[in-house]
């Protein structure tokens, strides 16, 4: 249960005075994403991104242009269009003893602009001085006040992302009123930190953030950000420390193999494994074969080799007798897996089944008493798998590809199915060491940084969009060549649909050029159809395949030799480098080519141009992380993983170390948080949405 004294922050926006029926689906549309309504915590923690400086108030014959002032003035002169049915712009003449500005408003109301700058009377005319033909104006200034309104002006005006519809000044109130209802809590902060670092307390810091008494206040380094930042950080640390400490609670079994079936297997691969990979599944099987439970991340670039090492990892356990789960974020890479992987472990006699949710009928009933019985020795599924239906024999590993698709509480969900159940996580997008700490800092780690050998460098190119046709052009000779081609559409926005109209588009134009040998392939399509357009490219039934960024993650063919990325300028840097990693992966030389829009601004270029430079997938996540912070880099703003609201791991990076040693030191001497101190966190970790960890505390 959230301690009473916290209700008030999540309480609904909508019971903010002044926030109706109207406002409220506005700010749910900004502060939630529209899948629960906005809550007072939602609106404290969207902090101000700018600040208007309201502090200049010169003589106008001292005014610069190009500034923000606030002016005291006269209205002298008002001057209404002069066509006839007032579509000119109304302008007002306003002086002082030193010079005259011209205020000018388009689409306007003479009534209201005749009242509030009413001619001989004193107003103070607050926005943005500008040089015009030789004379000093200001469009549709941000304020015109009397005195009483000046009085009430704050000097810096604090600025915030909005949505259409939602207008600054009903934002600042509703912030105004959210602040007033701030629950007095105990600090939960060690004083002596706070005193060394300068930082103010919790309600102290948001008063500051969203009441800026100068733009320093709302820098990300400032004390009440840091200390915002930190907080977050600390809640984060502290969830992890518990999943954690549950984990190790529950004693593990040592699982001995004896290596037979491993043996089989690595004697059938056309290839030898890489250093890194013989060092993973070293560290694996050491974990496995010791009496705690295994919690180990394996991360590594495109094109490394995880999934062997994983199905290793599985054989170990099928060899002491137990069973043995792989689960994948999508049908189409557990297909993937399943028909990579069944080959592999028919020859050392294994038994694998595969569980989707398209399995029905007599056909499901029959795969779950394969499980149940213990028959099926290595089950691979997607999302299926976390149904109560689903019962194993003995499940004693859990290997979750593409970790940052699930959330923590996920992976423990389905290792409750098992007893002792080790677990597994794998992803192809290498996370920087900060991340690593930050999202899976209750885990061992395993690295793989080498390609298998024989892999040529991938050429990649970024060309204009204006170059379209030349590039459809070369495609014919490719095709002549035998050449197999990914064509992936754009990020036309947040809404799938219109990914899918993108390539759907794409996938006309390319069919009516080169006829049946175009397939597409987007997440909309029911499975059927999805597998058979990936099936026929497999096979080279068809020869280019038209897609969304459904194809990202796991899909393997080895024979496509070329990447055409539409819009590239659209996707974040990880993902650019996850899709050019579906080519690269034979022996023949591959090419990416990314078209872009231009022109290209800063970040776009500056990711394009990494991209060229490099291949190596870790040095590219620790740019992507500069580029766009790690909300965006984890996928977390899509997935049950906690991205952060409030710091910046960009920026934040040195608070984080701090957080994990405060909260390995506040669990070692209050594993229970029953302290005054343990007390004060455990209001923290609801503050931030972490009571999951908490969950887990009470269950032991």
């Amino acid at each position: 249960m959230r301690p009473p004294i916290l209700n008030p922050l999540f309480s609904e926006v909508n019971s903010l005075p002044g926030i109706g029926p109207k406002l409220a689906p506005l700010f749910d549309r900004l502060l939630s994403g529209a899948h629960r309504p906005a809550r007072l915590v939602d609106l404290l923690f969207h902090l101000p991104y700018s600040c208007v400086d309201r502090r200049s108030r010169p003589k106008i014959a001292e005014a610069l242009p190009d500034q923000v002032v606030t002016l005291e003035v006269v209205a002298t002169e008002h001057r209404p269009p002069a066509t006839k049915y007032g579509k000119g712009p109304y302008r007002v003449i306003v002086e002082d003893d030193t010079g005259d500005v011209m205020l000018v408003f388009f689409m306007n109301n003479p009534a209201w602009i005749e009242k509030a700058l009413p001619i001989g009377q004193t107003r103070w005319v607050s926005g943005k001085l500008e040089l015009w033909d030789g004379y000093l104006q200001m469009v549709h200034p941000d304020r015109i006040l009397d005195a009483a309104g000046l009085a009430k002006l704050p000097p810096i005006e604090a600025v915030y992302g909005l949505t259409d519809g939602l207008y600054p000044r009903v934002l600042s109130k509703a912030v105004d009123s959210a602040l007033q209802r701030l629950p007095k809590m105990t600090e939960w902060l060690d004083p002596a930190m706070l005193a060394q670092r300068q930082w103010p307390g919790f309600s102290q810091a948001l008063e500051s953030i969203h009441h800026p008494q100068s733009p320093e206040n709302i820098d990300p380094v400032s004390p009440a950000v840091s200390r915002l930042a930190y907080d977050e950080l600390l809640a984060s640390q502290l969830a992890l420390r518990l999943v954690r400490g549950r984990t190790q609670r529950v004693k593990g079994r040592a699982i001995q193999a004896n290596g037979e079936m491993s043996q089989k297997i690595l004697q059938a691969l056309p290839y030898q494994l890489t250093e890194a990979q013989r060092i993973a599944v070293a560290e694996i099987h050491r974990d496995l074969s010791r009496p705690e439970r295994m919690l180990r991340l394996l991360q590594g670039d495109v094109g490394s080799g995880k999934t062997i090492v994983a199905l290793l990892a599985m054989v170990a356990v099928v060899e002491s007798g137990h069973q043995a789960v792989l689960m994948a974020p999508t049908e189409i890479l557990a297909r993937q897996h399943f028909a990579r992987l069944g080959p592999l472990a028919e020859v050392a006699g294994i038994s694998m089944t595969m569980l989707t949710g398209r399995d029905k009928g007599v056909e499901r009933v029959g795969k779950l008493k394969a499980l149940a019985r213990g028959t099926a020795q290595i089950i691979i599924g997607t999302h299926a798998l976390f149904q109560d239906s689903v019962n194993f024999a003995d499940l004693a590993l859990v290997v979750v590809d593409e970790q940052h698709r699930f959330g923590v509480h996920q992976r423990l969900a389905l290792s409750e199915k098992g007893e002792a159940v080790d677990i597994l996580v794998m992803t192809a997008t290498p996370i920087p060491r900060t991340l690593a700490l930050t999202f899976f800092g209750d885990m061992e780690v395993s690295n793989l940084r080498e390609k298998p050998a024989g892999r040529q460098p991938i050429l990649t190119r970024a060309m204009p969009l204006e170059r379209l046709d030349e590039v459809v052009s070369s495609l014919r000779r490719a095709l002549d060549g035998g050449a197999r081609i990914y064509w992936v559409c754009p990020l036309v926005s947040e809404s799938e649909t219109l990914d899918v109209a993108a390539a759907e588009y794409r996938f006309a134009a390319l069919q009516g050029r080169f006829g049946k040998i175009v397939a597409l392939v987007h997440g909309k399509m029911p499975p059927r159809a999805k597998d058979e357009a990936m099936a026929a490219f497999q096979r080279g039934d068809a020869r280019i395949l038209v897609a969304t960024t459904v194809i990202e993650v796991g899909v393997d063919v080895p024979e496509a030799t070329i990447m055409v990325i539409e819009h590239a300028e659209r996707f974040g840097l990880a993902q650019l480098h996850q899709l050019r990693g579906r080519v690269g992966r034979g022996s023949g030389q591959s090419t990416c080519l990314l078209l872009y829009k231009a022109p290209l601004g800063e970040t776009a270029t500056a990711r394009l141009d990494i991209l060229r430079q490099s291949e190596d997938g870790f040095r590219i996540a620790e740019e992507d992380l500069k580029l766009r912070g790690e909300g965006e880099l984890l996928g977390t703003r899509q997935s049950g993983t906690p991205g952060f609201r409030l710091a910046r791991l960009d920026v934040h990076a040195d608070l984080l170390q701090m957080a994990r040693d405060d909260a390995a030191l506040c669990l070692t001497r209050d594993p229970e948080l029953a302290s005054p101190r343990g007390q004060s966190l455990r209001n923290l970790l609801y503050i931030f949405e972490r009571e999951e960890a908490l969950r887990l505390l009470r269950a032991g």
